[in-house]
């Protein structure tokens, strides 16, 4: 990887890159894997927090939301302002915010100081996200950053696995304020780390900060995050969810043509032009969205078409996660990535989610066996397509806009995220409702309203039918996704090696 006459210089090795690169990977991820955790925890600790706190369904809501709301709308601000002041710094800033935050969370004595505190946390854990990743990029060389990348995303697959297991743990034993007060030791650490071993890098062009992009960027992603949020409960059409939705678009298309006429802007558009960026952006997208509406999905089928309980059905969802850290931990994965090429990897780990969500729509109906396999087959496309989409658009980046990257990545999986809830949900409600008429909202509710055994057999038989037809729906979006993704990126190798 080249450096840019206008980048900071960082310790080199030849050819591997920073020294003592390793230990600083562990460190960043270890520091990750708190902001990821603390999310998962989150989801089981919600009984005793409506209990303990007298919160209500919006003040629950909103504990969830205020992180994601806050987080998704500064990740493209905060990936400029580490390229701009200096990734190390920005780290240790997101570490120092997000403790503090945790701090204030686990002190909390209402829901709205506990609202409050998880904002300053989303604003911490924006900065971490970009700045994590960032540093990646910048103490690799181009020969080890896919396995680098591979063990980055990786983290989030073991939060993801560890957080309904920890969470159940903590709260068996301490009270709920434990799962924020955690975070303050491991926050710590990460600041003696990250200010002891990572080397500060920085880009030095364009003194002069791009206020009015980083103001139009946060709000207009905030504005399409929110309206994804909360379309399932108010519904799509309500005024509230349409006018947040045509803010954010307007927004979003004036940050666009500011940036296009921009002398220093924070996002440079002319990456649009490039066509492995463009197949990068797409197979993101498409994947967040098969893997969080999946998801989405499964803690449904579990729960209510297979009758098990939030904590066993969280735990029963893990084997996804823990293939993705066997094959990446194990080298499998990156060693894949690297023998076949980018879009020969992404094509096969988006055919596999595909396959994966296939065979949970089709053989999980009636049991756990044919979901665990599913869930398998899943894990194994995720560790081949996300690492090589993640550094499909690193790589598509100059070298000097490192955080700039990473807050495309991160705000494409956000965006990713929300969408792949909203439409598959949505297909969902749709199958639902054309197979039973019932006037209830959920499937509990419905239940509720039954008669009869009979008809309670009938409404758990459409919303069966309802949820395949949305794993179905996601298996196809995921493949062709996939599948355009890789066709760009092999036109875009071949352009260059022309």
């Amino acid at each position: 990887m080249t450096t840019s006459p206008q980048e900071t210089a960082l310790p080199r090795t030849a050819p591997g890159g920073h020294p003592q690169r390793w230990l600083i990977l562990g460190v960043i991820c270890l520091a990750q894997l708190t902001v990821l955790l603390d999310n998962t925890i989150l989801n089981v600790a919600i009984p005793s927090l409506t209990r303990e706190m007298d919160a209500s369904t919006a003040d629950v809501q909103w504990m969830m939301n205020a992180y994601a709301l806050v987080q998704s709308g500064l990740l493209l601000t905060a990936g400029n302002a580490a390229d701009r002041y200096g990734r190390k710094l920005l780290l240790m800033s997101g570490l120092a915010i997000f403790g503090l935050g945790s701090l204030a969370a686990g002190l909390s004595q209402s829901p709205g100081q506990l609202i409050a505190a998880r904002a300053g946390m989303g604003v911490g854990g924006a900065l971490l996200m970009t700045t994590i990743l960032a540093v990646v990029v910048q103490i690799f060389d181009d020969q080890e950053r896919v396995k680098a990348i591979a063990l980055w995303s990786t983290v989030s697959s073991l939060g993801f696995a560890a957080g309904p297991l920890i969470g159940g743990v903590m709260l068996n034993h301490f009270w709920w304020g434990a799962i924020f007060l955690i975070n303050i030791p491991v926050a710590l650490l990460g600041l003696v780390a990250v200010a002891a071993l990572v080397p500060e890098s920085k880009h030095k062009a364009g003194d002069r900060p791009d206020l009015v992009g980083a103001v139009l960027s946060t709000i207009g992603m905030t504005a399409v995050v929110y309206a994804i949020i909360t379309g399932p409960e108010h519904g799509w059409t309500s005024a509230q969810v349409l006018v947040s939705a045509l803010t954010g678009v307007v927004v979003l298309g004036l940050f666009v043509l500011w940036e296009l006429r921009s002398e220093h802007p924070m996002l440079d558009m002319h990456f649009f032009r490039n066509q492995k960026f463009v197949g990068a952006v797409a197979g993101a997208i498409l994947v967040a969205f098969g893997m969080t509406g999946s998801l989405f999905l499964l803690t449904q089928h579990l729960q209510f078409v297979l009758g098990y309980e939030p904590l066993d059905a969280g735990l029963r969802t893990a084997p996804l996660a823990l293939t993705v850290v066997v094959l990446n931990f194990t080298g499998v994965g990156p060693k894949l990535v690297l023998k076949i090429g980018t879009p020969a990897a992404i094509a096969l780990g988006m055919t596999l989610v595909s396959a994966g969500l296939a065979a949970i729509a089709l053989l999980g109906g009636h049991g756990y066996g044919g979901m665990l396999l599913g869930l398998i087959v899943m894990g194994a496309g995720v560790a081949l397509s996300m690492p090589a989409m993640a550094n499909a658009i690193m790589g598509a980046i100059p070298p000097e806009k490192a955080g700039v990257g990473a807050g495309i990545n991160g705000t494409l999986a956000e965006f990713g995220n929300g969408l792949g809830v909203a439409v598959l949900g949505a297909v969902l409600n749709s199958r639902f409702a054309s197979l039973v008429a019932v006037s209830a909202a959920s499937l509990p509710a419905a239940l509720a309203s039954a008669d009869s055994a009979a008809e309670k057999a009938r409404i758990s038989d459409a919303f069966a039918s309802g949820l395949e037809t949305s794993q179905l729906v996601g298996a196809v979006a995921v493949l062709a996704g996939g599948l355009v993704a890789a066709v760009l990126l092999r036109q875009a190798e071949r352009a260059e090696s022309a």
